[in-house]
């Protein structure tokens, strides 16, 4: 079973530019989309037609704010049950949950932090740890219900100096700041496993130019994915009982259509 994760920043725009092109090429089992910023009725009638008549049962779950946010999950199989967001996303359509018979699939836009001329917002610092430490405790919540979970999404966080090629440059700048990295590290030291990071360790990286190095966001600016000049935050992760059935995870960094590249996870 394939699972992809795209950041599209704008679904209306990805469409106009082959997104659904794309998705009859690839047929991934589960496409989760972040950033779609459209309500469901913004898509056009005809593109609703061609996703259905792909075989892809979608969820769409989007923003109070128009024009912003937004998450979609498009399954080749229905899923068992869907449930769009949460309370700590504050009504900014960043969360939808589907249920796949042997795992839960979430589906997350994580908040960014927003870079201001004079550093990270501090009330968006503190909503975005404050969703990083509630989506936490419900994801326990259902592990201790038996549940085998894959998080996919814009975590909009880098983890370690190996995941974007300016550490020392950005430590100040939110997405790679000291409590966004430790919010982050919680996950892993609660038995979640970053699929890619497992299949491709830090350890191949260490030495290696940062510019060969793999990223799933550019900036637009500067032909900084075109250097690879960037940054890994697209992350599938998993509960550790979950790992056996992992068989791959990759970054389709050559497919253009968003600044996000798409990040793609293999379930046995």
């Amino acid at each position: 079973m394939r699972i992809v994760s795209w950041n599209v920043n704008g679904v209306r725009a990805w469409i106009k530019h082959g997104g659904l092109d794309w998705l009859a090429e690839k047929m991934p089992d589960v496409l989760c989309l972040q950033e779609t910023k459209a309500t469901e009725d913004q898509i056009a009638e005809a593109d609703h037609e061609r996703i259905r008549s792909l075989g892809y049962h979608p969820a769409w779950h989007s923003a109070s704010r128009a024009g912003y946010s937004g998450v979609a999950t498009l399954a080749r199989s229905r899923p068992l049950f869907v449930s769009k967001g949460t309370p700590f996303e504050r009504g900014e359509g960043r969360v939808i949950v589907t249920e796949h018979g042997s795992f839960t699939l979430y589906n997350i836009y994580f908040p960014n932090g927003r870079q201001r001329e004079d550093g990270p917002d501090p009330e968006r610092i503190a909503f975005k740890l404050e969703f990083y430490g509630a989506l936490l405790d419900q994801l326990e919540e259902e592990r201790g219900e038996g549940k085998s979970l894959v998080i996919a999404g814009d975590w909009n966080t880098a983890h370690t100096e190996l995941d974007l090629a300016r550490p020392k440059e950005n430590v100040g700048t939110t997405g790679f700041l000291p409590i966004e990295r430790a919010a982050l590290q919680k996950y892993v030291d609660a038995g979640y496993v970053d699929t890619f990071r497992h299949f491709h360790p830090a350890s191949l990286y260490v030495g290696v130019e940062p510019h060969k190095r793999p990223y799933s966001w550019w900036t637009y600016r500067a032909g900084a994915r075109e250097r690879n000049i960037g940054w890994r935050i697209d992350y599938h992760f998993v509960s550790k009982e979950l790992l056996p059935r992992v068989r791959g995870a990759t970054i389709w960094s050559e497919t253009a259509g968003s600044d996000h590249a798409p990040v793609v996870v293999d379930l046995d």
